[in-house]
């Protein structure tokens, strides 16, 4: 059941989900490589194991040679899949999943087409099931089904031992071209679900006989056969925003800029600070001027909503969840004066940090050492009972996507102790203009909500957990709802 209106931009495609049927029963399955990431996961595993020194010459050879005959000869993918599984011989399962969630954070993270997930979203609003189908095994697709919560992974498996060892060979054939379309079409008559009112999402040619399969055909990012082949068809084709990442020469010009108009703004309140006698003054008037020409000369835009919350209830322990350098900018664009943080020690050594930590007199604390965490907290519970606020990240670090990483309870304690409302901010696309470990932000839009300010008057040492667990899930509703 081809639409008669083929979608063509992000926002048709965003209509045609919610148009859709409603429920379980339609499902939406999903391609890996270049449809959900921008890449090949296997690339990035094959690197990886270069850079660890985990692959000797002969398969360093077999591997190439393999390749050669895909693009030269045209081979299928089977020859290629066999010698890279018999290279996993040996290994635990345990152990390639635990590479697996390395390499995820580290690489195949920042390679999610940021759209992806409004577009899982979207269907997650109708009821609808999400499945990722690929010819990738689950050492490579696990991590990212397991971040945007996919419902169930259809894929190539390698066969394990009953010691949980790799014995180097496939359980099965690896799930590509005509074998995907049967592997979707097994997994549906299992759960009694009719194809011909699902979606199905891939970016390639060989994928076509997967496309086929549904009613709703997507080519999503596809290549130009693809393309050529959806356009012919009356298939839906819709390219997606790429992610943004790694240096380029308007983004590090732009950057540069940046930072330099920080410390500018930081010597101007430091000046003031001096002038004035009173270092709030300098602060906030360093708050008042830097973040927003960071923001300007980056080409980034902040949307706010329910932007009253923030200023409801002063003084308040404001918490953000973390996924980049720009999130203080961010934050402090949001709440523009009386504020300091709460900030891991390390920061403090970080050029694009230190210069706001000193004239924000920001606590640093140091999470080896409990005690000297505590000490630390006690500037932060003067400042707050001084009527200046504290923005904290409940994660405690960096995640890579906007999943959430645990809440740690030290800003739920600092609220506490100081007798003041604990306020979500819910940032969403903060990753997408900084990758986490990246010095170079780009263009784009980030958007904070605002949650409602939280009482903690009557919070107690044994209901902490709850009341973490209660505020925890205003970010899930927040951020599923994308």
């Amino acid at each position: 059941m081809t639409s008669t209106h083929p979608a063509h931009t992000f926002q048709d495609l965003l209509d045609e989900v919610a148009q859709a049927p409603k429920g379980p029963d339609v499902v939406a399955f999903f391609d890996f490589d270049g449809t959900v990431i921008d890449g090949y996961s296997a690339t990035a595993v094959f690197k990886e194991r270069l850079r660890r020194f985990d692959v000797d010459l002969f398969e360093l050879w077999e591997i190439s040679s393999a390749v050669v005959e895909m693009r030269v000869r045209g081979t299928t993918v089977d020859n290629l899949m066999d010698k890279a599984v018999h290279a996993l011989a040996g290994k635990t399962h345990d152990e390639l999943m635990e590479q697996a969630q390395r390499l995820f954070r580290s690489e195949i993270a920042s390679q999610i087409f940021p759209q992806v997930r409004t577009l899982v979203a979207a269907h997650r609003r109708a009821g609808h099931r999400v499945v990722m189908s690929t010819s990738a095994t689950p050492y490579q697709a696990q991590p990212v089904v397991d971040d945007l919560r996919f419902d169930d992974l259809i894929c190539t498996h390698p066969e394990i031992g009953p010691d949980g060892v790799l014995t180097g060979l496939l359980d099965g054939r690896s799930l590509w071209g005509p074998r995907k379309a049967e592997g979707i079409e097994d997994w549906a008559t299992a759960e009694g679900v009719d194809t011909s009112v699902c979606f199905g999402y891939s970016n390639g040619i060989e994928d076509v006989p997967m496309l086929e399969t549904v009613g709703r055909p997507v080519a999503l990012n596809a290549d130009p056969e693809l393309d050529r082949t959806a356009r012919d068809r009356g298939w839906s084709r819709v390219q997606l925003r790429r992610p943004t990442r790694g240096a380029d020469l308007t983004s590090t010009v732009r950057s540069v800029a940046a930072l330099g108009s920080v410390l500018a703004s930081a010597g101007l309140g430091a000046t003031l600070g001096v002038l004035s006698g009173s270092r709030r003054v300098g602060a906030n008037v360093t708050n008042a001027v830097a973040p927003e020409v960071a923001l300007a000369l980056t080409g980034i835009t902040v949307n706010v909503v329910n932007e009253e919350n923030a200023w409801s209830h002063r003084p308040a322990v404001f918490l953000f969840n973390h996924q980049s350098t720009m999130d203080m900018i961010v934050v402090a664009r949001v709440l523009r004066r009386d504020i300091t943080a709460v900030a891991k020690k390390e920061l403090s050594r970080d050029p694009r940090f230190a210069p706001l930590g000193a004239l924000f007199d920001v606590a640093y604390v140091d999470r080896s050492n409990n005690a000297a965490a505590r000490e630390a907290m006690k500037p932060a519970i003067d400042k707050l009972h001084s009527g200046v606020s504290v923005a904290v990240a409940p994660e405690g670090t960096r995640m890579p996507t906007e999943r959430l990483g645990r809440f740690k309870k030290g800003g739920f304690h600092l609220a506490m102790a100081a007798g003041v409302p604990v306020v979500p901010l819910i940032l969403q696309g903060a990753g997408d203009v900084m990758w986490k470990s990246s010095f170079t932000a780009h263009s784009g839009t980030v958007t904070v909500t605002v949650g409602e300010p939280i009482p903690t008057t009557d919070w107690t040492a044994e209901t902490l957990d709850e009341h973490i667990a209660e505020v925890r899930a205003v970010y899930e509703r927040t951020l599923d709802h994308a």
